[in-house]
């Protein structure tokens, strides 16, 4: 999928502006509406992942929107959902994920209060969201998971075992942004 192409979610016709994302689940591209609206078209896709085991892709996605929300975990709005395609249009937020400010040197110290909150409303819902900083949009002063994955609570997958490994220049991000070079 490239710039320029088409991608039709109930019915609405989305022209593909470019990607934004790869992962485990899907490919996420940012589109736009016939009438000139942003948003996210995410597509399904059954790639092996050697790490975690899928069932139904799309029925996770749409629990997991949920129970996010039940949680009270700021995420974006789903707008639209093809089964039969396996596509879904979410609410487009526009601005630097996390892992950009992080690599680029900017502070992230004022995400931290926010990201420990979610945090703690996903724990108390019995969740973990995923912690890595690619699925973190900051939106003036305010973080938003831009992820619907989430899994059931485990102390050895919250922010302050795994994720703020991530959220500073650490060995492990510093190795993950080598990996990504190769």
């Amino acid at each position: 999928m490239k710039g320029g192409d088409r991608l039709t979610v109930g019915g609405e016709t989305y022209a593909v502006l470019r990607l934004l994302g790869h992962g485990k689940g899907g490919y996420s591209y940012l589109a736009e509406a016939g009438d000139g609206r942003q948003a996210v078209v995410k597509q399904i896709h059954h790639e092996p992942c050697s790490y975690y085991t899928f069932g139904d892709k799309m029925a996770a996605e749409l629990h997991d929107y949920d129970r996010l929300r039940a949680a009270g975990i700021p995420v974006p709005k789903l707008l639209a959902v093809d089964r039969a395609a396996e596509r879904l249009v979410k609410e487009y937020v526009d601005g630097p994920t996390v892992f950009e400010l992080v690599r680029d040197g900017a502070a992230v110290e004022p995400y931290l209060e926010q990201v420990r909150a979610m945090a703690a409303r996903a724990r108390a819902a019995g969740l973990n969201i995923d912690y890595f900083p690619t699925n973190f949009v900051a939106q003036d002063g305010r973080i938003w998971y831009i992820d619907y994955e989430c899994n059931e609570y485990m102390d050895q997958w919250n922010f302050e075992n795994w994720g703020v490994r991530y959220w500073s220049r650490t060995p492990e991000f510093e190795t993950y942004l080598k990996e990504r070079e190769t």
